[in-house]
């Protein structure tokens, strides 16, 4: 395998980091330096999502005649690094991540003409109405209930953990629209406006005091019945083809690869107990080198998936094994930030230092986020089906088990 940059990249590289230069503001940047969950602030996000849509650059997985870069997978995980190196907020996924592809590979023409646009501009921001009270990583089980009247579907039940729910104006959800035979057989894809009557939206406040996930309930809420995707009581195919950009559409190595390189910047400043340099200890040494080499094995794996899908194939299990590799090496890359930093991970000091050069301070976001990415990083291995229900679908898929 050639490891080596193609001349075409390192270009590449330099016209994006022009590009963040130029564009990234003040408040863009802060929101980004601050955020240590998969969200960042809606305003900063969606500001960031606008800039990057007049560049043409809002969504480079998807398909250049519906609004995708056209760029090679090399170009875009230099883009994916360099928005981390950059400290760019990360963009809201549920358009653009997941909707907007399930939608270019199940949406009938009018949606796409419809959604596709609206999901790039960002004008139209969505939520993802799958868990409910009774229904998490066994989804299959949910209530929420459509039933057929005329042209419409009416809707009554609840889902929760319904991250940004206050904020979006869409919603793509699971309803149950046959309550006989196999659960999953019976189950439909529907894409509805926020705005109907009979929706009420109430946020959840966390122990950070910001309320992230909501509560939606649904009462006796219609919906035409040209907003379902794909066929009535198909919606658990429609359901994994989405699952597929989630879990394996992400970006989890350019991320990581970054996280890393910071680290061994502060760990040239910090002292050990026998008065030589963190960096060169043998220890936390090897743990970085052993996180290092499973972080350019995922890079591999992750564009093999991002291959299959610019192909239109599906990765199949690919996307449950990048998703338990990526989610659990973030939270060894978060605990071992926690170990660099030692105390000032807890309360920021202002002698600290940080990455960027051996002799740059330590901006205050770097010590105040780091144990709050690292506690935010224990989720990752729960959301999106948790790292069990992956290795589950694995040994099935895989193995035959």
């Amino acid at each position: 395998m050639d490891l080596k940059v193609p001349e075409q990249e390192r270009h590449f590289r330099e016209e994006v980091r022009a590009f963040l230069d130029e564009s990234l503001t003040p408040e863009i940047l802060e929101a980004g330096r601050k955020t240590t969950s998969v969200f960042a602030p809606v305003k900063e996000a969606m500001a960031w999502q606008r800039l990057l849509h007049a560049k043409g650059w809002a969504a480079p997985h998807w398909p250049k005649e519906y609004g995708g870069t056209g760029w090679s997978v090399g170009q875009r995980a230099v883009f994916a690094e360099e928005l981390v190196r950059a400290e760019a907020p990360p963009l809201i996924p549920m358009g653009l991540q997941m909707c907007g592809p399930c939608l270019i590979g199940f949406g009938t023409e009018e949606q796409k003409a419809h959604y596709l646009p609206r999901i790039l501009s960002g004008e139209d921001i969505w939520c993802q109405g799958y868990s409910e009270p009774g229904a998490g990583s066994d989804l299959a089980s949910l209530k929420t209930f459509a039933e057929s009247d005329g042209d419409d579907y009416v809707i009554n039940g609840t889902k929760i953990w319904t991250t940004y729910a206050h904020h979006a104006n869409r919603m793509f959800l699971l309803v149950r629209t046959r309550r006989d035979g196999k659960p999953q057989a019976g189950i439909t894809f529907l894409l509805l406006d926020m705005n109907t009557p009979g929706i009420t939206v109430e946020p959840i406040v966390g122990l950070d005091e910001v309320p992230e996930q909501c509560q939606v309930f649904f009462d006796n809420v219609r919906v035409p019945k040209r907003n379902r995707v794909g066929e009535e009581n198909d919606g658990w195919t429609v359901a994994k083809y989405l699952l597929t950009f989630e879990r394996g559409g992400q970006d989890y190595a350019p991320a990581l690869g970054v996280q890393l390189q910071r680290l061994k910047q502060i760990a040239a400043r910090q002292t050990t107990a026998g008065g030589g340099s963190l960096r060169d200890d043998p220890v936390w040494a090897h743990k970085v080198a052993a996180c290092e080499s499973e972080v350019l094995a995922l890079s591999f794996t992750e564009k093999r998936i991002k291959s299959a899908l610019s192909a239109g194939k599906d990765p199949g299990a690919l996307s449950s094994m990048t998703k338990i590799l990526g989610t659990e090496l973030q939270q060894r890359v978060t605990e071992l930030g926690i170990e660099t930093l030692g105390s000032q991970a807890l309360v920021w000091q202002p002698q600290a230092l940080v990455p960027g050069g051996d002799e740059a301070p330590l901006g205050p976001e770097y010590a105040l986020t780091a144990m709050a990415a690292y506690l935010n990083a224990r989720a990752c291995s729960i959301y999106g089906g948790s790292n069990e229900v992956q290795r589950g679908i694995i040994a099935k898929a895989v193995l035959g088990l």
